[in-house]
């Protein structure tokens, strides 16, 4: 008999042919082209209205409030274009205590219009376009005042901050399908 030591020998005879078999299987044969890996293909950015860009970046839930408070969803919605320079949430939260309810009530509708349109400008407007502008022209009809803050020089451009009326952009040329957004950190408030 046979050790444990020792393989069979018919055994041995046909796990050789076996495995070649199960090494052929495994792998593609020399002419056959090695699949390369394909990346996935990344979602294409849908365009997206003010409206739409807003809720989709979710630190707008106040303002989309007003704006369909105010009557001014549709028209936002609307083909434009608008530069928007529109208040976060935090900047609402800035506003006195009572001040956001008290606007989104029916008998304030024409006090949060003014103040909603105080912060639309006709036109796509990017931040370098409005550089070298003292001020604009809202829809609401009044004179909207820019400020740039130089903070220096970085190479060859300028460092700085752009400011519109009391209000420092946070972040500036978000595209939308019907205008451009810029962040701002303030409420507007028209002098009446």
């Amino acid at each position: 008999m046979y050790s444990s030591m020792m393989p069979c020998p018919v055994m041995t005879m046909w796990m050789r042919p076996m495995r070649r078999m199960m090494w052929a299987a495994c792998r593609p044969p020399a002419s056959a082209a090695v699949p390369q890996e394909t990346p996935a293909p990344q979602a294409a950015k849908v365009p997206m209205d003010i409206i739409d860009t807003a809720l989709a970046a979710g630190s707008f839930k106040t303002l989309i409030s007003a704006l369909i408070s105010g009557g001014l969803g549709d028209v936002m919605k609307g083909s434009g274009p608008f530069t928007v320079f529109a208040p976060s949430d935090a900047a609402f939260a800035d506003l006195p205590p009572g001040t956001v309810e008290d606007l989104l009530k029916i008998e304030s509708r024409e006090r949060l219009k003014a103040i909603l349109t105080f912060h639309v400008v006709p036109g796509r407007l990017r931040a370098a376009d409005l550089v070298n502008t003292p001020s604009l022209r809202t829809v609401s009809g009044k004179e909207l005042p820019l400020r740039v803050e130089v903070a220096g020089l970085a190479g060859s451009q300028l460092r700085g901050s752009l400011r519109v009326g009391n209000a420092g952009v946070a972040t500036a040329d978000i595209a939308c399908t019907n205008g451009v957004i810029h962040v701002i950190d303030r409420v507007l408030i028209p002098v009446e």
